[in-house]
């Protein structure tokens, strides 16, 4: 047998012992993978079917971000991990990028129209309860403004901290969430967001 053969051999055994938590006696990978992909989502993710599942364990979530008020438009990207001894557990990143044109603020009490880009990443926990799920999170954001008619004295870039919190409950018939995200600077305070939604497939 060649040095090849026996890398590979060695390779295989260590896939098929690989730590996926289980042994022959108990079934087998393909049955594993199949019990993962049946889980719930994550307390942070949105529905099921919007969840990608590696198998590794690993699942993804994106979703579009627009505000309200139609100022603000983005992305957010979300990478999150169950722990296998701690199935309740959701323990995820969180990547987002938020655009935001001619939003009226009043620095200095003075009506102004300014341009934003906010570029940032935080850490998600959560943590489910049967059908009801909360979760945390907090981050940095870095952010890039200019004033439609530019000004002097208005700060232009920094970076900030961002948190927030939220729930989701989930049954097979619909889902709800409710988040609130905070941003710790005056001038992304445009970004702070209570949202609440309902989602009834059919």
């Amino acid at each position: 047998m060649t040095s090849r053969h026996i890398i590979a051999s060695l390779l295989t055994g260590l896939a098929l012992s690989a730590p996926l938590g289980v042994n022959a006696n108990e079934g087998g990978i393909a049955e594993e993978l199949t019990r993962l992909a049946s889980r719930q989502s994550p307390a942070y993710a949105g529905q099921p079917e919007d969840v990608i599942r590696l198998d590794n364990g690993i699942t993804l979530d994106g979703r579009d971000v627009e505000s309200p008020d139609g100022y603000t438009s983005g992305f957010r990207l979300i990478a999150g991990y169950n722990p296998f001894r701690l199935p309740n557990l959701d323990l995820g990143a969180e990547f987002s990028y938020q655009e935001s044109d001619e939003v009226p603020t009043r620095p200095d009490d003075q009506s102004l129209l300014v341009n934003t880009v906010t570029l940032g990443g935080s850490l998600v926990a959560g943590v489910r309860m049967g059908h009801f799920g909360v979760y945390a999170k907090s981050g940095m954001v870095s952010w890039e403004g200019d004033a439609v008619i530019p000004r002097g004295d208005i700060e232009e870039a920094g970076t900030t901290r961002v948190q927030g919190f939220g729930a989701r409950l989930q049954f097979p018939s619909f889902t709800s969430r409710l988040e609130l995200e905070e941003y710790d600077a005056p001038n992304m305070a445009h970004l702070n967001l209570l949202t609440a939604s309902i989602n009834i497939p059919f």
